[in-house]
């Protein structure tokens, strides 16, 4: 199987440091806009939002529009988590396909 037929799985936190009070939501709204807005599929979590895409440089880019997008509202500095799946041997495996094979594979015990 090609890279092109890769399936990249990622989750992206960005914690914004050295904020005047400890609510980030206005910073997490910002870097999830930026996420959204390149076109690759989010889902926001409690800890962390799921992005889906193509290939790892999908990934790289959507990110740091989303980082730029934290340090323009004013932020010094930013701690970034991102973990990644890169699958090459199975074509189009979504991160709902991850979760459910493990649901059924849970079930089957």
């Amino acid at each position: 199987m090609s890279r092109e037929d890769a399936m990249v799985v990622a989750e992206v936190s960005i914690f914004p440091l050295g904020t005047e009070t400890t609510s980030v939501s206005d910073y997490v709204a910002a870097a999830v806009r930026e996420l959204e807005a390149s076109g690759l599929k989010c889902t926001l979590g409690p800890m962390g939002t799921m992005v889906e895409a193509e290939n790892p440089e999908e990934i790289y880019a959507a990110l740091a529009r989303a980082q730029a997008a934290v340090f323009d509202l004013g932020i010094g500095r930013a701690y970034t988590v991102l973990k990644m799946d890169e699958r090459r041997d199975a074509q189009d495996r979504s991160a709902e396909d991850m979760m459910r094979s493990v649901r059924e594979d849970q079930d089957a015990r």
